[in-house]
């Protein structure tokens, strides 16, 4: 079963991850030919993202680590170890120095430095983080899970800088808008929300809800994402439909 699915920066190939440990690579501009598997992982791979140059791919996954994959040669270059359970989402910073958040069911969220063997900060939290990402400057990281809630550390001061409330059931997916004004959440109350994540907005954060996409009883991290342009968005669905909506804040 695919967990995971994301397209390369260029839209010219796919990535694909899931129970079977392994990462899939398709050349979408070949009938989909599946040109190239990856192994490394032990366990469930739970998702993955492409770096911004489409070189390198950021993997976390059931056996308690996050990887970074070298596309061309399809070997791992870095694993982290450090995390004590199921690490559910990780991300990779879009600029400055290469670095990658994890969120994991040890209630932690980890920001690795590819430079280092160990986290170069850890947030701890009171439940499970289901979904991490970077704000576009990469100093602040958005961590959620089962407290309904959307923690945004300031990597400066190494302390939460504000909490996004609003959603009523666990978060299970994360994406930051292509040009970094906007945050999705997908959650478990059957809604996606929009949130402006620019400095210095007053009053309520939330621009916009979405109603469609469903979860149920299985409890799977059903993601959320935003098209290349940002003016559509898609999510999963427990229906086993991909929900596509409209969006005019971009």
């Amino acid at each position: 079963e695919v967990l995971c699915a994301k397209f390369s920066p260029d839209g010219k190939h796919l990535a694909t991850a899931g129970y079977d440990k392994l990462i899939f690579l398709w050349d979408l501009y070949r009938d989909c030919d599946n040109y190239a598997n990856i192994k490394g992982h032990k366990n469930a791979v739970l998702e993955l993202h492409w770096s911004m140059d489409g070189t390198k791919l950021y993997t976390c996954s059931a056996d308690k680590t996050v990887s970074c994959l070298d596309v061309e040669t399809c070997k791992r270059i870095k694993k982290f170890v450090g995390h004590t359970s199921f690490v559910n989402s990780c991300h990779p910073a879009r600029r400055g120095l290469e670095l990658v958040a994890s969120g994991s069911d040890d209630n932690t969220t980890k920001i690795w430095d590819m430079r280092q063997r160990e986290p170069a900060y850890n947030f701890d939290s009171k439940y499970q983080i289901t979904a991490v990402s970077f704000n576009d400057t990469a100093d602040r990281v958005f961590s959620s899970g089962l407290d309904n809630q959307i923690r945004v550390w300031d990597l400066r001061k190494n302390d939460i800088d504000y909490v996004l409330y609003g959603h009523t059931d666990t978060i299970t997916g994360l994406s930051l808008s292509p040009e970094g004004s906007y945050l999705l959440s997908n959650s478990m109350d059957q809604t996606i929300r929009c949130w402006d994540v620019k400095s210095f907005v007053m009053g309520n954060r939330c621009v916009k809800i979405f109603q469609g996409s469903s979860h149920s009883f299985e409890k799977t991290l059903l993601r959320v994402n935003w098209s290349h342009d940002g003016t559509m968005i898609t999510a999963g669905s427990a229906d086993r439909y991909d929900f596509l909506f409209d969006n005019d804040l971009i």
